[in-house]
């Protein structure tokens, strides 16, 4: 179907390179303060933080919709939430198996994987190649003992890169489907009543705590409610290859939120990383043609 009559927040004046680049920064400092909140909460627990206090903060801004949609329109939002779920889910699960760094360089081949397939032009896959390459100097994966490596902890990594990669493809036909954010918002509701539960199980009263509480706040703005949506606004005109490929900033972004945030120093290798990342982007930024224009149904 075709993507619906753009609204201000989705006018041609703010490119969608921009949005998702405010979206990698913004992912990226609410990860530096999510490494506070897992210790508290455990990782469902963090995930139904995250998710509900957006659901919160975006149902009471945007008061989306609810009568008149289809069962496809169901359909699709639901399968959002679930990839948007289990992509959290499983990417904080990996974390408290494996070093960060690993982690999220087997997250990212996701959004890699889905860059190359949907990628016809030489250049394009050039780019995704520089762009592997960056995020494992980035994350000094190859520096890091095999043998302290979890199998579990590599497989949930794995998993949270598929989600990645469905969420990309998802995230756009939801906003073909629902007007402005109506469909964030709804997705975060889903997220919500499909992690509640789970986390008042495992973290009980610890969920209600005003540290809690205020991290998972922080979280849920940086981390879900800002991010998410101004991904759902670029992706109605930008195609998944090109926004995978973009997202190859998000290790850098890391680096520089954890510089800021955790005074963690980068060494030359990972400069060298962060500088091939960004070319990455360039090749991708500077390719002609026009960004996809029609949503998909």
């Amino acid at each position: 179907m075709t993507a619906p009559t753009p609204t201000p927040a989705t006018a041609p004046g703010v490119h969608p390179v921009v949005l998702v680049l405010l979206a990698v920064v913004s992912v990226q400092f609410g990860g530096a303060l999510a490494v506070t909140l897992l210790p508290l909460v455990g990782v469902f627990g963090s995930v139904a933080l995250r998710l509900g206090l957006a659901a919160l903060i975006l149902g009471l801004a945007i008061r989306p919709r609810l009568r008149g949609r289809s069962r496809k329109d169901w359909a699709v939002v639901g399968l959002f939430a679930l990839a948007l779920s289990a992509m959290n889910l499983t990417f904080y699960g990996s974390l408290t198996r494996l070093p960060i760094g690993v982690a999220v360089t087997i997250e990212f081949l996701g959004p890699l994987a889905l860059a190359a397939v949907l990628s016809r032009r030489a250049r394009d896959l050039v780019a995704v190649a520089a762009a592997l390459v960056g995020v494992v100097l980035i994350s000094e994966a190859l520096t890091t003992p095999w043998s302290e490596l979890d199998l579990v902890g590599i497989g949930l990594a794995a998993a949270a890169g598929a989600c990645w990669a469905a969420y990309i493809v998802l995230s756009r036909r939801t906003g073909a489907r629902f007007a402005g954010l109506d469909g964030i918002a709804l997705c975060m509701l889903i997220g919500t009543v499909l992690t509640l539960p789970v986390g008042l199980a495992t973290a009980g009263s610890a969920l209600w705590q005003p540290e809690a509480l205020v991290k998972g706040l922080g979280i849920a703005l940086l981390s879900s409610a800002i991010p998410y949506s101004l991904e759902l606004l670029a992706l109605r005109r930008l195609s998944p290859g090109t926004f995978g490929v973009l997202l190859s900033l998000e290790p850098a972004a890391a680096a520089l939120a954890g510089l800021l945030v955790l005074s963690q120093v980068l060494s030359l290798v990972q400069v060298l990383g962060m500088t091939l990342v960004v070319v990455a982007s360039v090749l991708v930024l500077g390719r002609r043609g026009s960004p996809a224009t029609q949503a998909e149904a």
